[in-house]
């Protein structure tokens, strides 16, 4: 298992987000190079392929211009504000150490510990049980948990959390999910926009559209009677596709061992495998943020959305990241919790057994944030001695 802070893994991930700024401009001028064919074909819909697609990189030409200031201009808005947007989403807000001193002592500990600037602490009201690190640099870094996870964990599984973003943070995992998030967002703005372009077109020009393919089905010059707009717009169509598709194969391409090191480093903060195998049990299908885009979910501890047969998950699997950590750095996996649906889904026939006989139950362990974490059975009553005043009880240390 690779170490928490390698200087190789957070050099890597500069260069991938280099990478990833480069990738951003050049999807953009493939999008700006289909909607320029687009528009070419609506302004003459009988010329020919050549002609659509070198008329259509002249228009590139002067574009580009254009296309490099509007896209530099949204990564400037998103560094200076994803923060603010992010909280408009979840609803996060900053806490001091007034208001929670356990939580803020925690993350001051670690950083103190390792040497790392204090991120800003933020709590997301919502029953989910989840975590995310955001930030592009010092001065912007923030680790937000939910009010379900303080609920349902301890002080030590808190603390594997917060190791878990920090080294997220760390690593400079954060910034190449944001610079990610930006790109797909620069590309899927403009592939909405030209696509948009695309189906008007076509709504307003098919019949010509379909005059132009019986043509191109009955004499050999097709392409000068209008085949060749079809073929250009085809092209189009599959540019923009192509583009979007890449924008998000972007962010799979951000390896998914950044969770598997962001687990190491984990462990290496706090030397408690333990404690973060916990976490990610009691965190495992109870991690859904209600409201939130993909791109804030993608940023979390556990991301339980996944894609078609799992090939567009952000995150591995839970379970793999539990063997990791009993495998690589000697942890004993308790084993899946029940699911959220098998806790409440009991009929109300059972619920009064389930009651008298609590000890059969398994409800999810709460943590000291928690009222509900008390003993449900008050100790009991020494009995009365002989002259009727309540006997000695046993102590700790003997009798009192």
């Amino acid at each position: 298992m690779a170490a928490y802070g390698l200087y190789t893994h957070i050099a890597s991930n500069k260069f991938r987000s280099m990478l990833l700024l480069a990738g951003l401009f050049m999807l953009v001028y493939v999008l700006v190079y289909a909607g320029a064919l687009v528009a070419e074909v609506v302004i003459d819909g009988n010329g020919t392929v050549t002609y659509y697609l070198s008329r259509a990189f002249t228009d590139l030409l002067k574009a580009a211009p254009v296309a490099t200031i509007a896209a530099a201009v949204w990564v400037v808005i998103a560094y200076l504000f994803h923060q603010s947007m992010i909280d408009a989403l979840t609803g996060g807000h900053d806490v001091t150490r007034q208001e929670q001193p356990q939580l803020y002592n925690l993350l001051e500990n670690l950083c103190i510990s390792r040497g790392i600037t204090m991120p800003k602490l933020k709590i997301m009201e919502s029953p989910a049980l989840n975590a995310f690190a955001t930030g592009l640099n010092p001065r912007q870094y923030s680790i937000t948990v939910t009010t379900g996870l303080l609920d349902a964990l301890d002080d030590k599984e808190i603390e594997a959390v917060l190791g878990h973003e920090l080294t997220h943070i760390k690593n400079g995992d954060v910034q190449l999910m944001v610079v990610a998030v930006i790109i797909a967002g620069v590309v899927g703005f403009f592939g909405e926009l030209f696509f948009r372009l695309f189906t008007n077109f076509n709504w307003s020009s098919g019949g010509s559209g379909s005059s132009s393919s019986r043509s191109s089905s009955s004499s050999s010059d097709s392409k000068s009677s209008g085949g060749g707009a079809v073929i250009v717009i085809i092209i189009a169509v599959v540019l923009i596709v192509v583009a979007w598709l890449l924008s998000q194969v972007v962010k799979l391409a951000l390896s998914r061992s950044r969770e598997f090191l962001a687990d190491a480093g984990s462990v290496e903060l706090t030397k408690d495998p333990d404690a973060m195998i916990s976490a990610l049990r009691k965190i495992e299908g109870r991690g859904e943020l209600p409201g939130a885009t993909s791109a804030v979910m993608e940023l979390c501890v556990d991301n339980p959305r996944e894609g078609f047969a799992d090939l567009f998950a952000t995150h591995p699997s839970v379970q793999s990241r539990v063997d990791a950590l009993v495998k690589f750095a000697g942890g004993h996996d308790p084993g899946p919790l029940p699911a959220p649906a098998e806790e409440t889904d009991q009929p109300e026939t059972e619920q009064p057994e389930a009651q008298a006989t609590p000890q059969d139950a398994e409800p999810l362990p709460h943590g000291p944030w928690s009222d509900t974490g008390r003993p449900a059975n008050p100790p009991p009553v020494p009995a009365p001695g002989p002259s009727g005043s309540p006997g000695n009880p046993m102590g700790p240390w003997g009798r009192h």
